[in-house]
Formats: structure tokens, C-alpha cells, sequence
């Protein structure tokens, strides 16, 4: 299920259950902080996430280091990485890149089950509520509806970290493909610190084991004949438009 969600150069590390991995993960202690009054079941879930990060960082010759959140915002991932948690019922993952090679990551899991009655209309614009009406008679049996947000979950972490700036669901459009790739429209501009967000995000979302999951990365800037992960993603992205 792995194969092909995210670029090169951009670990995915997945779990799909907490069975007993978690015994073994060592929280920090400012992560321990975070879970000191929840529920056994959100401590596995958390722990088992942080697992999946620690792993990626390992695959990427760096020591573990402890993800803590900074008010409602997401992790705060270790200088010179960035990164994606998500977790939903039976599955767990981290996705984690080097900065120089790429500016942002956002992964998302969300059941293969239809969005309940009525969040639909707070999640889906007119025009991707036609595209996934036309797409449900598309001989792919796909909540089509779930998998946009799941679309738009996956770009809120790639875009907040970056910008600071809330985006709502009805901020960012979807095109989904049934080849298993989408396309997120989102308001480009300035970033403090950086250059300008994109305006088109391209990414992949896969079906299977009764999960949607779906990664994107935001390759960073490539000095004109540069080479590496971040350049690959660059000239894929050429080549996408272009075709």
C-alpha cells in the first residue's frame, strides 16, 4: 500500500494497529506531558504515531527526537526536517523529508466510508460535489466524498506550517483522477521567510484495507541545475503539467 504515495526522498514509515508496538517507544518527557490525562487508547495511538516518526527519522541518519504541538497547530518536527502524522481506526503513519530537499509534507488516513450525512456540504464545493457524483459512477468502489477531505486534511499540513494562515475546507478545491492522483488549487502568496506557497498542489491517494490514504510534498527550491530528491519532484511536477 506504500508504493508510490509520496515522492522520493520522503520517508513513510506505517503502522497499521497499535499490537503491542508501543510497549517499546520511549516517550520524551515533554510528550508525555501531552497524554497525562487521556485514555489508554488515545496514549497507544499516540505513542504508536510517534514510533512511526521515529523510525522515519531514523531511515534519514538522524537521532530520535520528541514532536510535541505548539497550541492546536501540528508537531513541531527537529530543525532541518519536516513531516506528517496521521492516524484514523486500524492504521498509524508518519511521513518525514529533509527541509533542503522539500518545504512541507501532508499525509492523511480516513476510512473508505462516506463523510456522514450533512458534512458534505461543509467539506465539498458545488463543483467537487458534480465531480465526485459523476466519479460514483465510475466503476471504482471509492467513498469519493471522504476521500476529498481526506485530500483536504492532507493539505492543510502541508499549508499551515508554511503560512500560518487557517484554510478552510471550501478555501481549497479538489480534482481527484481514479488513476489514484488528485490535484488540490489552494491561495497561493507570500510565506514569512520563504518563497510563495504554490497554488497547485499534485499528489496521489490509494484504496485499500478498507482505509483512503493520501501524501503530497512541497518540494523546495532547486538552484538551477541542482540535483537530489527536491529537483526530482521538481522536473515529476514539469512533467505532469506539461502532459
Amino acid at each position: 500500500m506504500t508504493a508510490g504515495l509520496l515522492p522520493a526522498g520522503v520517508i513513510l514509515v506505517e503502522s497499521f494497529g497499535d499490537t503491542g508496538d508501543a510497549a517499546g517507544i520511549r516517550l520524551f518527557p515533554a510528550e508525555e506531558a501531552l497524554i497525562a490525562d487521556v485514555v489508554e487508547e488515545r496514549r497507544r495511538e499516540f505513542t504508536t504515531v510517534r514510533g512511526c516518526a521515529r523510525e522515519a527519522m531514523r531511515q534519514l541518519g538522524r537521532e530520535p527526537a520528541p514532536l510535541v504541538r505548539q497550541g492546536r497547530d501540528g508537531p513541531v518536527w527537529p530543525e532541518g526536517l519536516v513531516g506528517s502524522l496521521t492516524h484514523c481506526v486500524g492504521y498509524r503513519a508518519a511521513a518525514v523529508a529533509p527541509a533542503g530537499a522539500f518545504r512541507a509534507v501532508g499525509i492523511d488516513a480516513e476510512p473508505d466510508a462516506p463523510l456522514p450525512y450533512g458534512l458534505d456540504r461543509r467539506v465539498l464545493t458545488a463543483g467537487e460535489a458534480e465531480a465526485v457524483a459523476e466519479l460514483g459512477r465510475a466503476e471504482v468502489p471509492v467513498a469519493w466524498d471522504r476521500l476529498v477531505f481526506c485530500v483536504k486534511e492532507a493539505v492543510y499540513k502541508a499549508w499551515h506550517p508554511l503560512t500560518g494562515l487557517p484554510l478552510g475546507f471550501l478555501d481549497a478545491e479538489v480534482a481527484l483522477s481514479v488513476d489514484g492522483t488528485f490535484t488540490a488549487r489552494v491561495p497561493g502568496g507570500p510565506v514569512p521567510g520563504g518563497p510563495p506557497f504554490p497554488e497547485l498542489l499534485r499528489g496521489t491517494w490509494a484504496a485499500g484495507r478498507g482505509l483512503l490514504r493520501v501524501g503530497l510534498a512541497v518540494p523546495a527550491p532547486v538552484p538551477e541545475g541542482g540535483t537530489g530528491p527536491g529537483a526530482a519532484a521538481v522536473q515529476a511536477e514539469a512533467g505532469a503539467a506539461a502532459g
